[in-house]
Formats: structure tokens, C-alpha cells, sequence
């Protein structure tokens, strides 16, 4: 790869990490493990307009809840951050997710996941309530090195319905990937 691609994909990484740690924040910290802040939407409100002030960009109510949903979706994260993250994450505040982590998490490992799909590719996945068909464009996006579009696609052509029901999975996801986009 050239230097331009290696520090693209530092930065997304990066991009990334700091995502999963603003929902961490959001889920742990203010909403202190429940499913839903006492206080509601209020919570993002006053969070984005701090954050808006310190010039965090992508800081909307909008992408705080998205946030909130990454980590909520994929708490198995964590297993990714650099050591120095990890002192300020109190193991204790996790506990409530193992179970999230055994029922909801991805079948890719955490690295996996952050190192090879942009935040964009996990965006368009965390919409995925469920983990089976979650787990299977996660591993079909890799296979097939899909750019987000191609992954939009796909989920738009129903591939993994299509997948169940085909008689032939292998031919059909060579079909799938055949005229697939790609990622740069």
C-alpha cells in the first residue's frame, strides 16, 4: 500500500475507536448501564452541544445515538483497544454486557472488525437488529472486500434471504461478488 492509503486507514481506525468510545461514554457513564437514560433524548442533546463547543466534529444528536447503538452492538470491542485506553475503562462498568457480547456480537474478531471495515461499512451494519444476518455481511463484506455502496446493495438485494434460499450458496455468492464494488 502506499503511504497516502496506510495513513487513510490509521485515520478511519482511529475515526472508529473514537466512535465506540463516545457511545462507551454515552451507555456506561450517563446512561450508567440502562437501556435508556431516565432523562431521554436529553441526554444527547446536552452532550452534543458540549462536545459541539469543544470542536468534536460529527458530534449531532444523530450520530451520538448511532454511536450509543455501536457500542451497544459490538461491545466486544473494548478486546481491540491499545493498553493505554483500557485505564480508563473500568472493567466493572462492562459487566452488564457479557451476555450482550455472547448474544449480540459479531462472529469476526474485534480487531478484524475495526482493522478491515470502515466506520461507514459498520454504520450501515449496526442497523441489522439481527445477528445472524449482522454475521453474515459482516463476513461477506470481507470476503468480498465491498465498498459501503456495494454493501448497501447487497443488503438492498436481500442477498442473504437469497442465500437461504439458494440451492447453490457457493455459485451464488460468486454471482454476488463477480461485478462487486469494491474497496479502493
Amino acid at each position: 500500500q502506499d503511504l497516502s492509503a496506510q495513513a487513510s486507514k490509521a485515520v478511519n481506525i482511529q475515526l472508529t475507536l473514537r466512535n465506540w468510545l463516545i457511545g462507551y461514554y454515552i451507555a456506561e457513564y450517563e446512561q450508567r448501564g440502562k437501556d435508556r437514560a431516565d432523562y431521554g433524548d436529553a441526554l444527547l442533546v446536552k452532550l452534543s452541544e458540549v462536545l459541539s463547543q469543544r470542536n468534536v466534529v460529527r458530534s449531532g444528536e444523530r450520530e451520538l445515538r448511532r454511536y450509543r447503538q455501536f457500542y451497544n452492538t459490538y461491545p466486544q470491542i473494548r478486546e481491540s483497544l491499545p493498553p493505554e485506553f483500557n485505564k480508563y475503562l473500568p472493567q466493572k462498568a462492562t459487566d452488564h454486557r457479557n451476555n450482550l457480547t455472547k448474544e449480540k456480537g459479531s462472529s469476526l474478531a474485534p480487531y478484524t472488525l475495526i482493522f478491515n471495515l470502515s466506520f461507514t461499512h459498520i454504520a450501515e451494519l449496526i442497523t441489522i437488529d439481527d445477528p445472524t444476518k449482522r454475521a453474515f455481511y459482516e463476513v461477506e463484506c470481507l470476503r468480498g472486500n465491498w465498498s459501503v455502496r456495494e454493501l448497501k446493495r447487497q443488503m438492498g438485494s436481500l442477498y442473504y434471504e437469497r442465500s437461504g434460499l439458494s440451492q447453490n450458496k457457493k455459485k451464488l455468492s460468486e454471482l454476488a461478488n463477480s461485478d462487486a464494488e469494491i474497496q479502493p
